[in-house]
């Protein structure tokens, strides 16, 4: 007889773009994968009452309340995953951990570095599980890139080039949000954190940094009227790896035409690796060691042979979509809280992250170079 799974219960605060992919990757991740713990979508929080029943009801959850601290502290809570605001990471993972709860928070981890060096110390005080929704991280093809990267098959690395662009806040008349808000923390913290998680993920801990940020539109409007914006629309980062790779990195929300620019180069001394989150099931591969009238990039693409794609498609080249990454780092998260594997990225790396985007941020105020790991 075949033992089924245990009860994993799921509490979920924030319902809207991230609360969403939360919802379908729990909801799938046990047709998907085999899993010795299934998640239950117990209790959802959010901002009303009314807000929370009604998502609750479309997302498939069995209970809803407009109280986070009610969740944090339900009993049929195993774990809490957190799609809120930037600005409420902080006090909803605090929280979790003290009532004993495992935590699966979106990134970034928090909104100062004060906070979020708070958060991982309380996680590794409390040694309950944590995740930080870095989803991009969970790419088959990413995966295969580091494989190939550290394998040393495209020769000694010697660049790194990363971007994340989009245009959604180029509109001069977009309002005031929390993502333009102090406590929204800017690009480089929103859109930022992805690209340098990427970096550390491929190449390694980013030692030494220089920066420059700038704002397109200084004010936004604002049910009270037009608001002073202080963080950067757009951040441009030199970067100078621990392992001596030097690199560049930029993120921008005003970069007209470009909806998901996720993208990287790896440079080695005898080839090329090529991304871009726009074509994610693919990637571009140079090689030196071609002969030379065959020379230039050509094209990888995913398959069963890039797990965990096999899961979702017994055929190469199919494709998966932005929601299966969630979907396998739900998966990820899963064995991690049964003891399968340990949690990557957990609050202790995301502490990383920040204290890079930090890094980069003091380098911008102050004009100079930034030791990262003086911070």
């Amino acid at each position: 007889m075949v033992k089924s799974p245990g009860r994993l219960g799921i509490g979920l605060v924030g319902s809207g773009f991230m609360g969403k992919a939360h919802a379908f990757a729990f909801n799938a991740v046990s047709q998907i994968f085999d899993l010795p713990l299934k998640p239950e979508l117990t209790l959802l929080a959010d901002r009303s009452d009314e807000l929370a029943q009604d998502a609750a009801q479309k997302l498939g959850f069995a209970r809803s309340t407009g109280d986070w601290k009610a969740l944090v502290t339900d009993s049929s809570v195993d774990v809490v995953a957190i799609a809120a605001p930037n600005a409420f990471h902080k006090p909803i993972a605090l929280a979790a951990l003290e009532a004993g709860k495992g935590v699966y928070c979106e990134k970034p981890l928090a909104t100062n570095l004060t906070d979020a060096k708070a958060m991982a110390d309380a996680a590794k005080r409390s040694g309950r599980v944590t995740l930080v929704g870095f989803n991009y991280l969970k790419n088959p093809i990413v995966a295969l890139a580091r494989d190939m990267a550290r394998s040393g098959e495209i020769g000694e690395l010697i660049a790194f080039r990363g971007i994340h662009a989009e245009d959604y806040m180029v509109d001069a008349e977009a309002p005031h949000s929390f993502r333009t808000d102090p406590d929204g923390g800017g690009v480089l913290m929103d859109l930022g954190s992805h690209i340098i998680s990427l970096a550390r993920h491929l190449v390694g801990p980013i030692e030494e940094i220089s920066t420059a940020t700038g704002t397109l539109h200084k004010t936004r409007s604002s049910p009270g009227g037009a608001k002073p914006v202080a963080i950067d629309d757009h951040s441009h980062v030199i970067a100078r790896f621990s392992n001596g790779v030097l690199g560049t990195i930029t993120a921008s929300w005003v970069s007209t035409g470009r909806k998901m620019q996720l993208d990287f180069e790896l440079v080695g001394t005898r080839g090329s690796l090529a991304f871009t989150q726009e074509r994610f099931n693919e990637l571009q591969l140079y090689s030196a060691s071609d002969p030379e009238k065959r020379r230039g990039f050509k094209t990888l693409v995913a398959g069963p042979d890039t797990p965990p794609y096999g899961n979702f498609c017994p055929a190469p080249g199919h494709q998966i979509g932005f929601n299966d990454l969630k979907t396998i780092e739900v998966a990820h998260l899963v064995r991690a809280i049964a003891g399968l594997e340990p949690a990557y990225p957990d609050f202790a790396e995301a502490y990383e992250v920040q204290r890079t985007v930090a890094a980069a941020l003091q380098s911008a105020r102050e004009r100079r170079w930034v030791n990262v790991t003086a911070l």
